[in-house]
């Protein structure tokens, strides 16, 4: 529907981690290739940081699709609330591989095996951790303990800790002081600057298809004030602001609409909250039952 109105071949702010939307903004460049270099090196020990919705899991997935053609294995361990067993049993799993012996020994030799053989092959294997900071001590330093699976000259497994501020908090820990020694990079995603947001919501707009420009100036003011550069919020506030300009007919999107968005979303501006609270224009039930007529239906 929408995407018919602004001729879009694409959603442009889906909140998924699709690669395919990564912005080469320059500090997304950098972690990047912290991480594309930290892996293919076979550094053995990477951290990334950066706050709730900077684009974590997108510049992951993106690292791990560059390399695909370079023989890697993947392991996404998305729930880290896991004791040893289980987060075991499930890396293996999302190795491939069926665990023969569901014991703690049991396992850790299958695994090295198995790595040996890939990296006889020439292959790169890689465990990724997402949402790190949930991680408990005990299960960190079992982390750090798998980085002992090694050659004389490589380590047989890569690992990214990926989380957010909190985790280097944690990492500060003195108990945890042998595994911060082992962390080769720390790679960071960092909020987005007014301009940067420009780009961004540009760069996504122009992937999706658009010939025009659809947010004004003052629009992208607007997003940046209440997204705070917040990748996953500005997704949220231009999607939004995207449907309730097809349901009034604008083919540009000013700054007014975007801050009547914010305010019904409640993004924690005061002047958003005020304007709420004096009997402004609530919006979410008019985008919903106008643009969304069937919940099986995308946009």
């Amino acid at each position: 529907m929408y995407r018919e109105f602004f001729q879009l071949e694409k959603y442009p702010f889906n909140n998924s981690p699709d690669p395919a939307f990564l912005c080469m903004l320059p500090h997304a460049r950098e972690a990047l290739a912290c991480l594309e270099y930290g892996i293919a090196a076979r550094k053995g020990f990477l951290v990334l940081l950066g706050e709730v919705g900077t684009g974590k899991t997108t510049l992951l997935r993106s690292a791990i699709n560059t390399l695909r053609g370079t023989s890697v294995h993947t392991s996404f361990i998305f729930n880290p609330r896991l004791e040893m067993l289980e987060f075991l049993e499930f890396m293996l799993s999302d190795f491939g591989l069926t665990p023969v012996n569901k014991t703690k020994s049991g396992m850790l030799l299958q695994l090295n095996r198995w790595l040996v053989d890939r990296f006889a092959a020439g292959d790169t294997c890689v465990l990724i951790v997402d949402e790190a900071q949930s991680l408990s001590t005990e299960l960190l330093e079992e982390i750090r303990l798998l980085t002992n699976l090694e050659t004389d000259t490589q380590k047989l497994l890569q690992i990214v800790l990926s989380g957010q501020p909190e985790l280097e908090s944690t990492l500060r820990d003195p108990g945890l002081r042998q595994l911060r020694q082992r962390i080769a990079l720390w790679c960071r995603t960092q909020p987005l600057t007014r301009e940067q947001t420009g780009e961004y919501m540009q760069q996504r707009l122009t992937i999706a298809g658009a010939k025009e420009a659809i947010f004004l100036p003052d629009a992208i003011d607007t997003v940046h004030q209440f997204s705070r550069g917040i990748p996953r919020l500005i997704n949220l506030l231009c999607e939004h602001s995207i449907i309730l300009a097809y349901v009034e007919r604008l083919k540009q999107i000013p700054g007014s609409l975007v801050y009547a968005v914010a305010a019904d979303l409640d993004l924690g501006d005061d002047s958003a909250t005020s304007l709420t609270m004096t009997g402004g224009p609530r919006r979410t039930e008019q985008i919903t039952a106008a643009a969304r007529p069937d919940e099986k239906e995308r946009l």
